[in-house]
């Protein structure tokens, strides 16, 4: 993975279109490990996370490192009103693009 500074950095530089690719591409990286799936594996990206096998803790962990990887505070509460890959890919693009989606209040 790249360190903070130059991820965080080279995704403020992108259009966000662009930016919603890379982060599809971290959180793709980040669900795949917990899920101890291959690379090569297609995660499917509108499946609950629950439908996917991951635990309450798995997902802890995977905000934890979003948070790292990204420079974000990220409230729990995103995990259950975004509650799929692409959800969670599109509330993040729109917390770093400034987007509206961010700013979307809690269902």
């Amino acid at each position: 993975m790249p360190e903070t500074n130059t991820l965080v950095g080279r995704l403020r530089e992108l259009p966000a279109h662009e930016v919603t690719e890379e982060i599809e591409v971290v959180v793709e990286e980040l669900f795949k490990d917990a899920l101890l799936m291959d690379a090569d594996e297609e995660l499917p990206l509108t499946s609950s996370y629950f439908d996917l096998g991951l635990t309450s803790l798995r997902l802890t962990r995977i905000k934890q490192q979003l948070e790292e990887l990204l420079d974000l505070s990220i409230n729990t509460n995103v995990l259950f009103n975004e509650p799929t890959v692409e959800q969670l890919v599109g509330y993040l693009t729109g917390l770093l693009t400034g987007g509206s989606r961010a700013q979307t209040p809690a269902k």
